[in-house]
């Protein structure tokens, strides 16, 4: 199906008498699959690490898991399922219970974004207490190495912190004007946090902790089925990737940039307060 720009939107040409029915159903249900692949990659990448985390705890090699993480990952899993049914709502047609939970969405980003960047010190706080607390030999490796690859990863959280607020508020500025670029925005949001579950799949190959480069492959590769099914329709890249890419790939320079640089194993820290 090609699209037509008419008043600043992007809207699908009206299906001709020869297209195929599988085509027709993939428009509509694309979305919900690309949530659903959302959710999927969430599940696998945290479940795995979470239970490993608790047998941590237990054995007394990491603190509790401090109140804060609780929120952020109540807030996190709602927003996902959130975008599941919003999605769900529209491929069945019912848009107007779909205006109504945006509402919640909108009141939702804000708070996602004050719990992440009250966690990201809390968790340094609680690593460099661990290593106060840990035998010589393990606090050693903790402090060479893990400190080190923890500085880092604040990089790609200070990045998703600023980029999936910008989309999210983006998309829901052009709910009406445009809601072609508002569907793909909303899930282009939420890919680009994904590296906090992909980074966690151990059986994923990875170019962790020496380079963020794994980080955006990854994203990219949840993103492709959507991209490449409006390349497949439209034959032109749709506006929201336009402004997904003139977000990921600056960010993605900077961040690769300053990446194991001395410079910001000094500042990181400072940051978080454990310097």
């Amino acid at each position: 199906m090609a699209t037509t720009t008419g008043a600043g939107i992007d809207r699908p040409l009206p299906a001709s008498a020869g297209e195929q029915p599988f085509a027709a159903v993939i428009d509509r249900w694309i979305y919900v699959i690309m949530a659903a692949l959302i959710l999927i990659v969430v599940l696998v990448g945290f479940i795995p690490d979470s239970i490993m985390m608790l047998k941590r705890i237990e054995a007394g090699a990491e603190s509790p898991i401090p109140p804060i993480l609780h929120v952020h990952a109540v807030l996190m899993g709602s927003w996902i399922l959130l975008l599941l049914i919003q999605a769900t709502l529209m491929a069945t047609g019912r848009r107007g219970h779909h205006m109504q939970l945006g509402t919640i969405a909108a009141m939702l980003v804000p708070v996602i974004v004050v719990a992440g960047f009250v966690l990201v010190p809390v968790r340094h706080q609680q690593l460099h207490a661990d290593i106060a607390a840990a035998p010589p030999d393990v606090a050693v490796f903790l402090q060479s190495e893990i400190v080190p690859l923890a500085t880092n990863i604040m990089l790609a959280q200070l990045r998703i912190g600023v980029i999936f607020p910008l989309l999210v508020g983006v998309a829901l500025c052009l709910r009406r004007r445009d809601p072609e670029t508002h569907k793909r925005l909303m899930i282009l949001a939420t890919v680009s946090a994904l590296p906090a579950a992909t980074d966690r799949m151990t059986f994923l190959p990875t170019t962790l902790p020496d380079s963020p480069l794994t980080m955006d492959f990854y994203m990219l590769m949840v993103a492709l089925p959507m991209i490449l099914w409006d390349l497949y329709r439209g034959r032109l890249i749709q506006r929201a990737y336009v402004i997904w890419l003139a977000l990921v790939i600056p960010s993605a320079i900077a961040m690769n940039a300053l990446w194991g640089t001395a410079w910001w194993q000094s500042v990181g820290p400072q940051l978080v307060g454990t310097r």
